[in-house]
């Protein structure tokens, strides 16, 4: 919550566009963010990882598909 009020302040003070920002474009996929088109004036990274403990050791990126169909959901 203390970083979403920071990015909401970073709004208020000008230094993040108050239309195109992390906090309004959110959530950021995983399509999102290994898309070649990336025309944000913000980084990826702070997109994807905006706290230091949210960093790829960390981030969850649910699956989209089952694995091995049903005997991977057996075992």
């Amino acid at each position: 919550m203390i970083s979403i009020r920071q990015e909401i302040a970073d709004i208020e003070e000008g230094k993040m566009d108050s239309r195109i920002n992390p906090l309004k474009m959110a959530p950021h996929t995983l399509m999102c963010i290994a898309s070649s088109n990336w025309d944000r004036p913000y980084s990826r990274e702070s997109a994807a990882f905006p706290l230091p403990f949210v960093k790829t050791e960390s981030k969850f990126w649910p699956t989209i598909a089952r694995i091995d169909d049903i005997y991977g959901d057996q075992h």
